[in-house]
């Protein structure tokens, strides 16, 4: 099954759709790509989406994903073990369980999970790096591109939120258009933002705590 063979409404909208189960779940069990840019990013939300492709445990499927630089503390700890190349050991995490964290680390070895980190950088643009979209891409060539969303998929907590979907069979132009959009950002081709890789900006000291409870997703 593909995409194409999805019924696809044009907006999801919480007060009318489980947004998770109707558009999400649905997207990544019938795509090989993954393109994603969320202004923040939890290890749960990251297992959340990994463990929703049906294509990842069998090596297909690819999840490129940009977000701002703040996290939380005990996410950044984890972030930067799980793509630091000298880690590869196990390690205890209590927000989530550590089977999910060695799947997560066995994607990233194997190059199916790629991190950017995107910073404003103008005076023009003086807040964080918020920009909502994504690509689901499946191996007829087809894609669906949404716009909004947070990047949690957790079907218990979620914040009221509408998404809107435009289908590369149906909305062609705005479809490459996300396309152009996402593939410059990945490339920091982009005004107004300067785009890393995650260990970069680790390394660089460019990535920011923020508080535990405002970020709890």
């Amino acid at each position: 099954m593909g995409l194409r063979e999805i019924k696809f409404e044009e907006e999801y909208r919480s007060d009318r759709n489980d947004v998770v189960a109707e558009f999400f779940f649905p997207c990544l069990s019938n795509c090989i790509e993954y393109d994603r840019c969320a202004d923040f990013l939890s290890i749960r939300s990251l297992a959340s989406i990994s463990m929703g492709f049906d294509n990842f445990t069998t090596g297909k499927a690819k999840l490129r994903m940009i977000t701002g630089n703040r996290f939380k503390i005990s996410d950044l700890s984890i972030l930067t073990k799980l793509f630091s190349e000298k880690h590869t050991k196990r390690f205890d995490v209590k927000l989530i369980r550590d089977s999910k964290i060695k799947k997560l680390q066995d994607f990233i070895n194997n190059g199916q999970i790629e991190l950017k980190i995107a910073i404003t950088n103008s005076d023009e643009i003086t807040n964080l790096f918020s920009e909502r979209i994504g690509i689901f891409k499946d191996e007829n060539d087809d894609a669906v591109a949404f716009t909004g969303t947070s990047s949690s998929l957790s079907t218990n907590t979620r914040d009221f939120e509408s998404v809107d979907v435009f289908t590369s069979w149906n909305d062609k132009s705005r479809v490459e258009r996300k396309i152009r959009d996402f593939d410059d950002l990945w490339k920091n081709k982009t005004k107004y933002v300067e785009v890393y890789d995650f260990m970069d900006a680790e390394k660089n000291n460019l990535l920011k705590y923020s508080s535990e409870c405002i970020f709890n997703i």
